[in-house]
């Protein structure tokens, strides 16, 4: 979505409790992070089902517990770094797949692995909504959660400062906000792709000036969302010294503090994220690679999302935490930009992307 990790956070007291990109789960309060023994051969009921999936992806294990009872199948998760890097070696492993399915790639990334022939078609027993569908690999990848990305400001630092926020993209580029954004950078970082991509759908062709013109006004660039929100943000760490940020619509949840968020995302800034699960070609076991994708459609792992991974489900049945309503509001007009487009340029922009920002 982020790395592909979602926002994060602070608790109702104030203390950080991120276990994002390594994201903690809800429940019993334990994590599905190590893989289990195999019960049998893969491909066979009762074997082994392997997942490749970013460094994000935690479940509670108890779900993880109930899935295997119910289903006769041992998960195995094997993380492969963040969004982009999981893209990228599911691209290159098309052929000699690394898992039975994964989880993970989100729209920004998708492209890639699709047209390297990574996933076979699949038709999920309940199908989420049609939003939230690749217009080029609906058959193959299947949507699980979607997160906007967004600029987020620590409103305590601001209101100290008596300083207004920024509002837009072209806020950033203001004098009076020199020196106070940083953003992981679009060739390491999925949020950090957003956050480009918001850009390009605001600027056209002009991206590249305004890109200059947010370096030249002291906007920092990192390999990624942790460093960015737990090294530089003002509300992510007692060192920071940047508090402007992109992370995640549902950021401003986590950073709760007697009864009011101490942080905010901007709406008017948001690239919206969808990560999707599918079975991969030449799997396995690609029965319980179904199986798999199947239960992460559940209502019971889409309810999980929001505290587990912090994300929001795509399932309309799925529940939300109720005070996401007031704490963690989705733009209702975000940035897009076809998949499509994506594809046939993402390799030339980032080559002028850091032609831009390493001059």
């Amino acid at each position: 979505m982020h790395r592909r990790v979602r926002a994060a956070l602070i608790t109702a007291t104030g203390v950080l409790t991120l276990a994002g990109c390594s994201l903690a789960g809800g429940g019993s309060g334990e994590t599905a992070s190590e893989p289990t023994s195999p019960s049998g051969s893969a491909g066979e009921p009762g074997g082994t089902v392997v997942l490749a999936t970013h460094e994000s992806f935690h479940l509670p294990k108890k779900l993880v517990k109930e899935f295997e009872a119910e289903s006769g199948y041992t998960l195995e998760v094997r993380a492969a770094g963040d969004a982009g890097t999981l893209a990228t070696k599911l691209s290159l492993t098309a052929d000699n797949p690394i898992a039975d399915a994964a989880f993970g790639v989100d729209n920004t990334f998708a492209s890639r692995p699709l047209g390297e022939g990574a996933f076979a078609d699949f038709t999920p027993t309940t199908e989420p909504p049609a939003e939230y569908a690749l217009a080029d690999g609906g058959d193959q990848l299947v949507p699980v959660d979607s997160a906007s990305v967004c600029v987020n400001v620590d409103s305590s630092w601001f209101d100290q400062e008596g300083l207004e926020p920024p509002k837009t993209l072209a806020d950033l580029t203001d004098p009076a906000y020199a020196d106070l954004f940083v953003t992981p950078g679009a060739s390491t970082s999925s949020p950090g792709m957003a956050f480009f991509l918001a850009t390009v759908a605001e600027y056209g062709d002009d991206w590249k000036d305004y890109w200059t013109d947010l370096l030249a006004n002291g906007a920092k660039v990192v390999d990624g969302w942790e460093d960015a929100y737990y090294g530089d943000f003002t509300a992510g760490s007692d060192t920071g010294t940047r508090p402007i940020v992109v992370s995640y619509d549902s950021s401003p949840a986590f950073t709760v503090s007697g009864g009011k968020t101490t942080t905010a995302a901007l709406l008017d800034t948001c690239f919206r994220q969808v990560e999707y699960a599918g079975v991969l070609a030449g799997a396995d076991n690609p029965k319980g690679a179904e199986a798999l994708v199947d239960w992460l459609l559940s209502d019971e792992v889409q309810s999980a999302l929001p505290e587990s991974m912090y994300v929001f489900p795509v399932m309309p049945g799925a529940t939300i935490p109720s005070d996401w309503a007031e704490f963690a509001q989705q733009p209702s007009d975000p940035y897009t930009v076809d998949p499509a487009e994506i594809s046939a340029n993402r390799e030339q922009w980032l080559t002028d992307w850091t032609d831009v920002v390493s001059r």
